[in-house]
């Protein structure tokens, strides 16, 4: 299997900063920028070296050599005119091995390919003069190459968690709208529901609420469609709440990062009970079509920003760039399909006892494996479902929370900490992603141990991130995931950590980070039914893959 002779492309928005990469090609070279004062090759392309600072940087061409780090083969039909299947794969350039690329193997078929595998750079011209850098085998003699080694990690002292923060903070009610696939609903309608819910499930009235928090506000345009479904705006209007605190908007530790905002803002005093809410209507706005990728049907436009680096190659989803994380978790540690799919089938036992669940038949290991491939490793189980629903939470001052109608559940610890880069396919280490600073940072912050853990909802937005998130947290070792979750007990209900109790994403469906905590929150409350782990009362939510990532250790008195 090689890639299609010539596929349609979303072509990059070529540009001053840019156009050394695009359009080095027309010379047969590939070219990235380079600091002066350092040696070291910067991309993607910035105004200054963000190793030594210096802002002399030059076009430099390298050798177009390199080596493949991790790949997927795409079966889905992202873009129009992109037919599947075709390769998707990170490279390291061989003069700096940090420095990697998103790209296309062609000319290869699927049983050549090999992690490690030296590869060269081939060029595919496009209309405009841009030059697509693809990459095929190479099996000409290798030398050492010379070049900037990679730059050490700079050692930096953290400041000691402070004694107060979020354990001054507790979660007193939850509430969620009516669940499910293409309820063609009004979005805002959904998002009152649950805060409505959540406001009365605290005791609270509308005049309590001082502070309002969303993830991630309101955004447009076809690569988002029913992303999100309401803003801290219309939600004020809607309830004519007044507010001494608000905040919404997308970059921040992941899907659960406005709720670790508002438990900040609680702590310090901007409010009292922070009403947080998120919402998606993604089953409606897709109608009865493909799932779409981030950018859309990308037809029409030209990418720029991060797509710009992805959508020529076909890499539309975070299936794809998730599924190179996961492919080189397999490489490295032989985690297997059959492990993986332990994920998805302990939701779907768990789904079954969920009234809201979108799927709750039966899901067997041939069944999975039957089942038809998205962007290998993963196939179709391995993907959440997208639906329409609103979920939202008051966060109120521990001392505030005391009264109310339910027992508090107190706020423990957050982890929302990023250290490595903030990219899909430039981050340090590509088995753990962003997760594995938020989980490091969370068990700083707290005296609990992975041990004192009773139930764990972990982002499922694809299995191997609900996988990569019992690493990050530290409920196995780096690489022991697969073992961890072999045969699926360990996970089970009844298992010593069960998991993603009301089914996660993969069968109760995507209510994008939400419903972890919403999960977490009636466990411990003991309001789970017949899906109820017995005397839960320490739990963690996580939600966030790739670049992003953020974490709450809850537990009741």
């Amino acid at each position: 299997m090689s890639i299609a002779t010539t596929p349609f492309r979303v072509l990059p928005q070529v540009t001053p900063e840019n156009e050394h990469y695009w359009r080095g090609g027309a010379r047969g070279e590939l070219c990235f920028l380079r600091c002066i004062a350092c040696a070291q090759l910067v991309h993607p392309p910035a105004p200054s070296c963000p190793e030594c600072l210096s802002r002399e940087l030059a076009p430099h061409a390298v050798s177009g050599r390199a080596r493949l780090a991790t790949y997927t083969v795409n079966h889905h039909p992202w873009v129009p005119g992109f037919p599947p299947p075709y390769v998707i794969a990170i490279v390291e350039i061989e003069e700096q091995p940090s420095l990697r690329v998103t790209t296309n193997l062609v000319n290869c078929a699927e049983s050549e390919i090999a992690i490690g595998m030296p590869l060269r750079v081939v060029f595919e011209e496009r209309d405009g003069g841009v030059f697509i850098p693809l990459f095929e085998r190479d099996s000409a003699p290798r030398a050492a190459a010379p070049g900037a080694t990679a730059p050490a990690k700079r050692a930096r002292s953290r400041p000691a968690p402070s004694a107060r923060g979020e354990r001054d903070v507790a979660i007193t009610g939850i509430g969620q709208s009516d669940v499910g696939r293409r309820l063609n609903r009004d979005p805002l309608g959904l998002t009152v529901d649950a805060c409505i819910a959540a406001i009365a499930d605290a005791g609270l009235t509308r005049a309590d609420i001082d502070g309002l928090a969303t993830y991630p506000g309101m955004m447009g345009g076809a690569g988002f469609a029913g992303f999100s479904g309401a803003g801290v705006t219309e939600v004020q209007e809607a309830l004519r709440l007044e507010l001494d605190w608000y905040h919404g908007g997308s970059e921040t530790s992941g899907q659960l990062g406005s709720v670790i905002t508002a438990c900040a803002a609680v702590a310090a005093g901007y409010a009292n009970h922070v009403l947080c809410f998120r919402t998606v209507w993604e089953s409606t706005a897709q109608g009865g079509g493909p799932r779409q990728g981030v950018g859309g049907s990308g037809v029409s436009h030209r990418a720029g920003g991060f797509m710009q680096w992805v959508l020529p190659y076909g890499a539309a989803s975070a299936a794809n760039w998730i599924a190179l994380f996961a492919r080189r978790h397999m490489h490295e540690f032989g985690t297997t399909r059959e492990q993986l799919a332990q994920i998805a089938l302990n939701a779907r036992k768990n789904a079954a006892l969920n009234p809201k669940a979108i799927y709750r038949e039966p899901l067997t290991l041939g069944d999975y494996l039957g089942a038809r491939l998205i962007s290998t490793p993963f196939c179709l189980y391995d993907c959440d479902v997208p639906v329409d629903g609103s979920t939202a939470f008051v966060i109120s001052r521990a001392e505030r929370a005391r009264d109310l109608r339910k027992p508090p559940i107190h706020v423990e610890a957050i982890g929302a900490a990023l250290h490595g880069r903030p990219s899909w396919d430039q981050f340090d280490e590509l088995t753990t992603m962003a997760l594995r600073d938020a989980g490091q940072q969370l068990w700083t912050r707290t005296d609990l141990t992975p041990r004192d853990v009773d139930i764990a909802q972990l982002y499922d937005g694809f299995s191997f991130i609900a996988l990569a998130w019992l690493e990050a947290l530290g409920f196995c070792a780096r690489g022991e995931g697969g073992a961890f979750i072999e045969g699926g007990a360990r996970i089970a209900r009844d298992g010593e950590l069960p998991l993603n109790t009301n089914g996660g994403q993969l069968s109760g469906g995507r209510l994008h980070g939400y419903g972890f905590l919403h999960e977490a929150c009636v466990q411990l409350w003991g309001e789970g039914g017949a899906r109820q782990v017995r005397d839960a009362k320490v739990g963690v939510a996580a939600a966030g893959g790739g670049p992003i990532g953020g974490c709450l250790l809850i537990r009741r008195d």
